[in-house]
Formats: C-alpha cells, structure tokens, sequence
C-alpha cells in the first residue's frame, strides 16, 4: 500500500510537470508564409509572425515600453552522410517605441539601410514588426548548383527593460513573451 501510494504522488507529479504550459507555448505565435528565393546576386528570406502581440504586449507598447523582436536565421548545407554543414548564421532584431506626444510609432529593423521609420498606426507597425521582407541570407556564389540546402528561423521576444517606476510588475513580465519553434524550409539550389 505505502509504494503504491508513493507511484500515485510520483505520477501526478509528472503529470503536473508536463501540463505546466510554458509562456511561449501559452501565447502561440508561431512563424507562417516563409519562402526562399533569389535574387540575380543573393538568396532571400520572406516570412510573417502570427500571433506574437497579445494584449499586454499592446499594452505595454502603448504606454511607451520599448520592446524588441529578435530572429534567428541559420542556412545549412544538407550533407547526407554527414553532418550538416551552416554557411550562415544572423540575427536580426525589429523594435517598436511608441512617441505619445508625437502620436506615432517608430519601427526599427535591423537590416535595413534606413532601419526608423516613423509610423501612425498600431497595425501598420505590428505589421513591419512581424514580416521580414527580401533579407539577404548568403551570396549565391557560395551555393552549390544541384546541392540540398535547409534554412531555419525562430523568433523571440526579448526580455523587455521597464522604466525605474514600473519595474516592481516584473513577475507579470513572463507574460509578455514568447519564443516560437524552428521553422525550416528545405531546397535544392
């Protein structure tokens, strides 16, 4: 009886552990529409994040809490009796501020040669956000005609740093984030 009521604690317990749903998980922002494609000199990345401004995060936007999406990039070579080989790794990074006296968004992308751009509207910034458009992942001299290739992507948002006065809310901050899965894409060049 002692044992069998040790196994009934031990298994609820497991049971507990695997319920617990992760912020990431809660949130469920997730990457769609990705492609790859290529321009005459370079290899382009084209993708969208669904779901990745809840309401606290629209919140804490509105109110002026700078906050930062960061995406991880990896392009590997697919060798097929070996390890795969990266040829490239990246990281961009998109942030939004909100001005209140200006009554305008300011969308800072980190790959772009004019990475600001002042916006007057929630959504037309959650849409820069949220999309990368055309970045440049690897010269396609570095390709090889024929070979198999595999990009992954994954975005998360970074931890936000609040203002002095507002920093006594931080255990509600692990509601404001998220991390999605790898999304990998596989071609043939």
């Amino acid at each position: 009886m002692g044992q069998s009521r040790y196994r009934h604690i031990g298994v609820a317990c497991l049971m507990a552990i695997m319920l617990q749903a992760s912020p990431g998980l809660a949130l469920g922002a997730s990457i769609a529409d990705i492609s790859v494609t290529n321009s005459q000199k370079d290899l382009l990345l084209y993708l969208k994040v669904k779901d990745a401004f809840t309401e606290p995060i629209h919140e804490a936007v509105s109110s002026g809490v700078p906050t930062t999406f960061s995406f991880f990039i990896v392009l590997e070579e697919i060798r097929y009796f070996w390890a795969n080989r990266t040829l490239s790794e990246m990281t961009l990074t998109h942030t939004i501020k909100y001005y209140n006296l200006k009554k305008e968004f300011t969308v800072t992308r980190s790959w772009e040669a004019d990475p600001s751009v002042p916006l007057m509207s929630f959504d037309e910034a959650k849409g820069r956000m949220t999309r990368i458009d055309g970045v440049k992942v690897i010269p396609l001299d570095r390709l090889r005609k024929g070979n198999a290739y595999r990009i992954r992507v994954k975005a998360k948002l970074s931890k936000m740093t609040l203002p002095f006065y507002l920093r006594y809310i931080m255990v509600m901050a692990s509601m404001w984030e998220f991390e999605t899965d790898w999304h990998a894409v596989d071609f043939t060049y």
